[in-house]
C-alpha cells in the first residue's frame, strides 16, 4: 500500500464524512488502491460531491464496472472508479445492492460518459439505474433473455438456437 492512496483515502473520507457522516460505509483498501463504500441512497450526491468540492475535484470518472458475488448478499456490487486530473489522484466508489432489488440511482447526471457504462452493466447484469436517460441494451439483441454476466445464467448458453443462426463459416460440413 502506498502512502500516496492512504492520504487520498483520508482526504476523501474525511471530506464526505464532514459533509454527511453517513456518506461512507466502510473504506477499503488494497494493493495500493482505495475503495470507499457507498450506501445507495447516497451514491448520486456523494458522486456529485466528489466531482464539485474543490479540496476533491475528481473530474474523470475513467470506469464503471460491476461484480455478481453469488450466493453471497448482498449479491451486487458497483464500482465507480474515479480520477481528479488536476490533483493526480485516484480511487474507487463501491455500492452493494441486494439480488432482490439490484436498483441504483444513475451517476449520469454528474459524469455525462457514465451512460454507456451504465448500459453495458444493464445489458449484462440486469443491474437498473433509475434516471439514467437511455437504459436500454448496448451489447446484446433487445429480445435477448437474461443477463448472460450474471453467476447463475447458463455457463453454457441456450441449445435450442436454430442453426440459421449461425454464421456460414461455423456451419459443420456435411
Amino acid at each position: 500500500m502506498s502512502e500516496n492512496t492512504s492520504q487520498v483515502a483520508n482526504v476523501v473520507v474525511e471530506n464526505l464524512r464532514a459533509w454527511n457522516g453517513k456518506a461512507v460505509a466502510e473504506v477499503l483498501e488494497f494493493r495500493g488502491e482505495a475503495t470507499l463504500v457507498v450506501p445507495r441512497e447516497l451514491l448520486r450526491e456523494t458522486a456529485a460531491r466528489c466531482l464539485a468540492h474543490p479540496e476533491l475535484q475528481f473530474n474523470l470518472l475513467s470506469d464503471a464496472t460491476s461484480v455478481d458475488r453469488f450466493p453471497m448478499e448482498p449479491r451486487y456490487e458497483v464500482n465507480y472508479n474515479l480520477v481528479s486530473i488536476p490533483r493526480r489522484d485516484r480511487f474507487r466508489l463501491k455500492v452493494k445492492l441486494s439480488g432482490s432489488d439490484p436498483v441504483v440511482d444513475s451517476l449520469v447526471p454528474v459524469w455525462p460518459g457514465a451512460g454507456w457504462l451504465e448500459r453495458e452493466i444493464y445489458d449484462l447484469m440486469g443491474i437498473q439505474f433509475t434516471g439514467h436517460p437511455d437504459l436500454r441494451r448496448i451489447l446484446l439483441p433487445e429480445d435477448w433473455v437474461g443477463h448472460p454476466l450474471r453467476r447463475d445464467f447458463p455457463t453454457q448458453g441456450f441449445r435450442d438456437v436454430p442453426s440459421s443462426y449461425i454464421p456460414a463459416f461455423r456451419k459443420p460440413h456435411a
